[in-house]
Parts: structure tokens; C-alpha cells; sequence
């Protein structure tokens, strides 16, 4: 029988709760250090919020330690339940409170997103944004949605470059020629063709494919009866390349049915939903998502809050979701979701039949998942012990290196540099530890001089921090701690520096320090002058190189919002044989940097002073640009 003592709110808590008001709204708890520990929801604030301090609410462990934690409370009132629900969604996104359950990493699934420019590109963003361009997601796997990007391009060939349609270009790129662009640069696809192959991909993607289908079976038709024979024999290609794609959808129904299906399995403390996503009666995909703070939770309030953060970010909501169980919140759900959906959407749970099959179907699959999932998460868990271990004997240090420091530099010619220090635990990213530099002291590119910077501000905070000088300084938990290994991006240069900042600070025997070369992946060590060559495949090198990879990834990120803010004329001066004469003539040739941007090689070369090699490295420059930021935006969910 439960008879612990209640836990009583503190007195300044018990203020904020005589002076709830009697509306409903969104409440924000704070523990001692006021970092937002739980968002909830309210039709009546001051009814809701008192009930956590009650003996029956404590009975839930989970609620019980949430109460034991609270140090202040604040509140938002708002206008209605939904509009509690959209503000809740928002705030838990913001703040990632721990005792709510949430979406692992949710800020970082990747969308496939088709641009709104006069002839499209499909590319993989992070983010929705309303910009005149059609979203399909979120999905959980960068990797499968570049897959999916692949089939795409194969069965409608749009554009990837960034240059600026004509028509008039007196040459295609290679994709013209592997059959994986129109080509609309040289008037091989009009406006209105490109258009049309664009329609067909949305109805592809929405499942349409049987109309998909029969339009390229009538521009076969007609292309054929025009004589254009070469634009039929493409056109039959994507027609059968289309037919195998079909043969693998499944059938779920013969109902023309849009369904979200989805189902939730858990085991010792973690959640696991399966999404299924029926279009037109066919299966056209699964995700699954993996809920975090859900060890204590029911299975009502797991899916509720699923719902409510999945369909926040959604780029499409169908008419119908089917679960395993009602939710207590089902009625305003389904308002919040009409008016995300812009027309009815309903919350059903079946019985019998064929949708009662597919949730059963739903509900193996999620459940197969979170095995796998389990076995993987335990296996990385050995791996990482186990390259721990390695690394230790490898390196001779005193005790496993659990807590990891790297650093890196990025730069570009000397201009905006900076600095990224990342923190593994345990072979794990600890993110929160990560932080960043701004290169203060060092003018120009000095690799060396900068990471001496980076150091010494590192370990001074340290000292400061151990010292009482910075109590009140927000995370300085990443400044306390000392790693049992530091890692730099280097070799014998960046490691010099590293072991003198070490000296200065009397840490030489505190911390050990390594360089790890890119070229051989080499580790040196201090006092020896041959690297230490581990075997490519052993764990040890493999951590290392993740260690070193995410440093480099965090830096040059950085580097580019930076470099970012300068403005574009700035990239302009980074081209080499690009000087103010250059810079002058080809903005006023071009008018804007956009142009430039965008520009050809050809259209390049008709600016004075701009030779062939010259304009290939301009084009170059900016296609690398371009690229890096996708990569950014891409980027899988960190190491």
C-alpha cells in the first residue's frame, strides 16, 4: 500500500499556486537552477497544476520526482485547448523538458523538399519553411531518404544545378547524358513539359501512381505519333522503370484509402512508435520514432504526445489516423489537426477487419523494431567499452578514456577562423559539452597559433570555473571537467602546441594528449617521434575517427554561419584571381551576386578579364558553397 509522505510545494511555489488563474493555458515547471523541467497543458490552470502535490498523483513514481524538483512555476494563458496544445508543442520542441516525453532528436529529421522555382529541384532539408516549395515527411533515415532521391531522379530526371534557366545555354551538363535531367537549360524540356514531370512526382509521392501511369502512357503515345522518337524512347524508360517500382508497393486495400497507421510497442522503459502511411489503399512507407522519458509513462499519454509533436511538423496529415487505443484529448486532437489539415481529420480505432489486420501488421513491425533497436543500442554500448579498452592499452593511459575532448580548426584563406571543441562520454556524443571559438589573437591562417588560442581560453576557464571565479556562468559543468584524453586535429605542430598550452597550466600529467593526422590516420604522441599506426579496422582507430570527424563537422559549421555573415562579396574575394578590379567588373556586368552565383562558365567568360580557367574556378567555388550547405543541412544525426 502506498504510504510514503506527500511532497508539499515549497513555499514560493505554493504562492505561484494561489494565484493560478482560471483559464486554460500552458504551464512551465522549473527546478533549482531554472531550467525548464516540465510543459503540460490545462482547460483550467487552477485545477491542473495544484494536483501534482496531491497524495494520488504521487503515487505515479514519475510524477513524484517531478514534485520533488520544482522550484517555480509560470504560466501562459491562451485563448483555447487548442491553442494550449500548439503553444505545448512548442515549448517542449524549445526546451526538451526531461520529464516530458518527446521525440528523440526530433529538431533534426530531414523533410524532402521540392523548391517553387519556375523548373523544381528536389533536395533533403531540415526544415519547413513557406517558401512556395512542397514538403513530404519528416523522415528518420537521411540515408534511406537519399535512396528514395535516387529512385526519384531515375524516374523523373528534374534539374540539380543552381543556374539560372533560359533555354539558351549553349551546352548541357553530364546528367543530360546519364539520363537524369531534362535538360531545360538548352530547351530540351519546355517550361510546361518540366512542369508537367513535376505533377507527376507529387501524384507519385501521394501514391498515384496508376495516373502517373497512364499520363506517361499518353506522352509516349503522342511523342511517338509527333515522331519524336528520341523523347519517346525516354519516356518509355521512365514508364518502365515506373511499372518495377509498382510491382513492390504493396496492396493494402482496394479502397482508394489515405491512412496514417500508427502502433506503439515498449520493453524495459523505452517506446518505440511505428508509423505506416497508407496512400490511395497502397503502403507507400514506415518510420519509426523512438520516444524519450516514456520509462514511467502510460501508453495514452506516450501516444498523445506523439501525436501532438509529429503532426506539429508534419508535412502532410491525412483524413484518417488509426491507433491501437483512444486518447483522453482525442476530440481536441482532431480540432487541432483540422486546422493544421485544412479539413477533417479523424482519430479512429478499429475493431475488425482489414484495419485491425494493418494494425496488427503496425503493431509486429513496431515492436520488431524496438528489438532491433535494443540489440543495436547493446552492441554499440560493448563496441564503445570495448574501444575504450583498446584505446587505453594502445596509448598507455591509467584508466579508460571516458571523457574525450577534440579540437579543430576551420577557416578558408585566413578569413573568419574558428575554433570547435566536442566531448565524447563513453564513446558518445555529449553534445551539451560542446562549444565553439571565434579566433580572438591570430590574424591571417595560422593553424598552429590558433589552436594555442583555442586551448589556453579552454583551460582558463578551467581554472577559473575550479577556482570560484565563475559560479554563476551557465554551463560551465563542460569547463569543470578535465578529459582523460584530448584530441587534436593534427600532427606534430597542432600536438607542440597543445602539449605547451598542458605546461602552462601544470597539466602535463593530468591530461593526456594525442594528435590524430588525417593522411594515414596517424596518432602521435608526446616525446615520440614515429606515429602510432593502428590497424584501419580496429575499434580504437574507428573512435578516434568519429571523435575527429565530429570536431571537423562542428567546426567548419561554424566556419560557414560565420563566413555566411560576411555576405557573399567576401566569398568572391576568398576565389583566388579574384582581386577589386575582378570583384568590380563582374558586378556590374552581372548586376548582383545572385547573378554571379548562378552565372555559366560561358556567361562567365563574357566579363572582361575573366579567362576559361578562371571562370571554372568561380563555378567551382560556388558549387562547393552550395554543396557544403547542403551536406550541413543534410547531415545525419551526429556521431
Amino acid at each position: 500500500m502506498y504510504n510514503r509522505e506527500v511532497i508539499a510545494p515549497t513555499e514560493k511555489v505554493q504562492q505561484k499556486l494561489n494565484t493560478l488563474p482560471d483559464k486554460p493555458g500552458v504551464y512551465l515547471m522549473h527546478d533549482i537552477k531554472g531550467r525548464v523541467i516540465y510543459v503540460g497543458k490545462a482547460i483550467n490552470l487552477a485545477q491542473r497544476v495544484p494536483s501534482y502535490f496531491h497524495a494520488s498523483a504521487q503515487e505515479n513514481p514519475k510524477t513524484r520526482r517531478l514534485a520533488a524538483h520544482i522550484a517555480d512555476i509560470e504560466w501562459i494563458i491562451t485563448g483555447s485547448e487548442v491553442e494550449a496544445l500548439i503553444l505545448e508543442a512548442n515549448l517542449i520542441k524549445k526546451y526538451r523538458p526531461h520529464y516530458n516525453v518527446r521525440l528523440k532528436d526530433d529538431k533534426r529529421y530531414p523533410y524532402l523538399q521540392v523548391t517553387g522555382e519556375d523548373f523544381p529541384r528536389v533536395r533533403i532539408t531540415r526544415r519547413m519553411q513557406p517558401d512556395g516549395g512542397r514538403y513530404f515527411g519528416p523522415y528518420t533515415s537521411s540515408r534511406a531518404l537519399r535512396e528514395t532521391l535516387d529512385l526519384l531522379r531515375r524516374l523523373f530526371p528534374y534539374r540539380t544545378c543552381d543556374r539560372d534557366i533560359t533555354g539558351q545555354d549553349r551546352r548541357a551538363c553530364l546528367y543530360y547524358d546519364l539520363k537524369l535531367c531534362l535538360a531545360p537549360c538548352i530547351g530540351m524540356a519546355s517550361h510546361a513539359e518540366y512542369q508537367e514531370m513535376i505533377a507527376q512526382l507529387f501524384r507519385f509521392m501521394e501514391g498515384e501512381t496508376e495516373a502517373v501511369i497512364a499520363d506517361l502512357k499518353r506522352e509516349i503515345d503522342a511523342a511517338a505519333a509527333a515522331l519524336h522518337f528520341e523523347r519517346a524512347a525516354h519516356l518509355r524508360d521512365r514508364y518502365q522503370a515506373l511499372q518495377q517500382v509498382m510491382e513492390r508497393q504493396r496492396i493494402i486495400t482496394t479502397a482508394a484509402t489515405n491512412q496514417d497507421v500508427i502502433a506503439l510497442a515498449r520493453d524495459e522503459g523505452n517506446a518505440c512508435v511505428e508509423v505506416f502511411f497508407v496512400r490511395h489503399g497502397k503502403l507507400l512507407g514506415r518510420e519509426y520514432f523512438v520516444m524519450e522519458g516514456s520509462g514511467d509513462s502510460d501508453e495514452e499519454e506516450i501516444m498523445t504526445a506523439f501525436l501532438q509533436q509529429f503532426y506539429s511538423h508534419a508535412a502532410h496529415i491525412p483524413p484518417e489516423i488509426l491507433l491501437p487505443a483512444q486518447v483522453a484529448e482525442a476530440a481536441v486532437l482532431e480540432q487541432w489537426l483540422r486546422t493544421r489539415r485544412g479539413d477533417v481529420v479523424y482519430l479512429n480505432v478499429p475493431r475488425q477487419g482489414s484495419e485491425q489486420d494493418l494494425l496488427d501488421l503496425a503493431s509486429t513491425n513496431a515492436a520488431e523494431t524496438l528489438r532491433a533497436l535494443q540489440a543495436q543500442w547493446e552492441m554499440d554500448k560493448h563496441r564503445n567499452e570495448r574501444a575504450l579498452q583498446q584505446l587505453q592499452a594502445a596509448l598507455h593511459l591509467p584508466k579508460p578514456p571516458v571523457r574525450m575532448e577534440c579540437y579543430d580548426i576551420s577557416t578558408t584563406q585566413g578569413v573568419e577562423v574558428v575554433g570547435s571543441m566536442v566531448v565524447f562520454e563513453h564513446g558518445v556524443p555529449k553534445k551539451s559539452h560542446y562549444r565553439r571559438f571565434k579566433i580572438r589573437t591570430v590574424t591571417g591562417q595560422d593553424d598552429f597559433a590558433s589552436m594555442r588560442e583555442v586551448l589556453t581560453r579552454r583551460f582558463d576557464r578551467w581554472r577559473r570555473v575550479t577556482g570560484g571565479e565563475l559560479k554563476g556562468a551557465r554551463g560551465n559543468q563542460a569547463w569543470a571537467l578535465l578529459p582523460d584524453l584530448l584530441v587534436v586535429d593534427g600532427g606534430k605542430g597542432q600536438l607542440g602546441m597543445a602539449v605547451e598550452v598542458l605546461a602552462a597550466f601544470d597539466l602535463t600529467d593530468a591530461v593526456p594528449v594525442i594528435g590524430l593526422a588525417k593522411r594515414h590516420e596517424e596518432v602521435f604522441t608526446p616525446g615520440i617521434r614515429a606515429p602510432l599506426r593502428l590497424d584501419p579496422t580496429d575499434p580504437a582507430i574507428l573512435l578516434l575517427r568519429r571523435l575527429r570527424d565530429e570536431a571537423h563537422r562542428f567546426a567548419i559549421t561554424y566556419h560557414r554561419q560565420r563566413r555566411s555573415k560576411r555576405g557573399l562579396a567576401s566569398q568572391i574575394d576568398e576565389i583566388p584571381g579574384i582581386g577589386p578590379v575582378r570583384r568590380r567588373a563582374l558586378l556590374q556586368h552581372f548586376g548582383g551576386l545572385d547573378a554571379i552565383r548562378q552565372a555559366s562558365i560561358e556567361a562567365l567568360m563574357d566579363v572582361p578579364g575573366i579567362s576559361e580557367m578562371l571562370a571554372g574556378n568561380i563555378r567551382a567555388h560556388f558549387e562547393r558553397l552550395a554543396q557544403e550547405k547542403e551536406e550541413a543541412d543534410v547531415g545525419d544525426r551526429a556521431a
